[in-house]
């Protein structure tokens, strides 16, 4: 029988799953796995092999984007009856970049533990191995699959200094690329791809020296770039004088709107300052 790390009522496990390499699982993961009532997959036909490895034989329920949000009361009425329940998704830990969040809000809101295990994940192994600075770091995911918005999203990340994590699939990831080098310009980044597998691999350099390497690649890539190293410190400049800087280039709107860019602060709190500095 599981015990709570807290009160020793049942509760929500999320609970990581390999990513690749079958093996990458821990003793903690198996043993909830194995004393939980139930299990929520993402598939259940994937999670089967998983399972099956390690002598697992649960009740399976399936558990996925499109269902997520009906399953919760099934779920509330398990933990009402006193029944532990474990969420795993196809690979890696719940809720990055999977579903299980809806899940995890709603049983924390009625008063249920949610618990989650550590274990494998495919942006950490990324970022360590890529050669690029570790920390700060900003996990940002999957890109909108529309370039258009691509674009949007990457404009507004443009001038952090700190590095960022994509994850992007095979059939947009020399489109990501080429957005990624229009917007962000051409600087370091490490496309990782396989983690854990056979063919794990790791292609380093500029992002222009990347897309002219990128030949017949398969599998699901993580992409790490180098935070915007060009930045200029402008906190000994007050925003009334950084604004200043602009103007005689450029409209006063335009002229708040890159300083917001710059300091990373919304362009309400720029007029707003400004305005009363001037």
């Amino acid at each position: 029988m599981i015990q709570n790390s807290y009160d020793d009522t049942p509760s929500l496990y999320l609970v990581p799953t390999p990513i690749g390499n079958i093996e990458d699982i821990t003793i903690r993961a198996i043993n909830v796995l194995k004393s939980v009532d139930i299990i929520l997959c993402e598939d259940t036909r994937d999670s089967s092999v998983l399972l099956n490895k390690y002598e697992i034989n649960k009740k399976l329920v399936s558990c996925h984007q499109f269902n997520e949000l009906s399953v919760v009361n099934k779920v509330l009425s398990y933990l009402a009856d006193g029944l532990n329940i474990a969420l795993i998704t196809d690979q890696g830990t719940p809720i990055i970049s999977d579903p299980g969040y809806v899940l995890a809000r709603e049983i924390i809101k009625n008063g249920f533990n949610v618990i989650s295990l550590p274990g494998a994940t495919a942006f950490v192994p990324a970022l360590t191995s890529s050669g690029i600075e570790p920390s700060p770091f900003l996990f940002y995911g999957f890109l909108n699959s529309k370039s258009s918005k691509q674009k949007k999203e990457l404009e507004s990340l443009k001038n952090y200094s700190f590095s960022i994590i994509f994850y992007e699939s095979v059939h947009r990831i020399r489109e990501t690329l080429k957005n990624i080098l229009d917007t962000m310009g051409d600087r370091n980044i490490c496309l990782c791809r396989e983690l854990t597998k056979v063919h794990e691999e790791y292609i380093r350099g500029k992002v222009s020296e990347v897309l002219d390497n990128l030949n017949l690649l398969k599998g699901e890539f993580v992409i790490i770039v180098e935070g915007n190293k060009n930045l200029i410190d402008f906190t000994d400049l007050s925003i009334v004088d950084h604004v200043k800087m602009y103007l005689d280039d450029m409209s006063e709107k335009e002229a708040i709107k890159k300083v917001a860019l710059e300091r990373n602060v919304a362009k309400s709190i720029i007029y707003k300052e400004y305005h009363e500095g001037k």
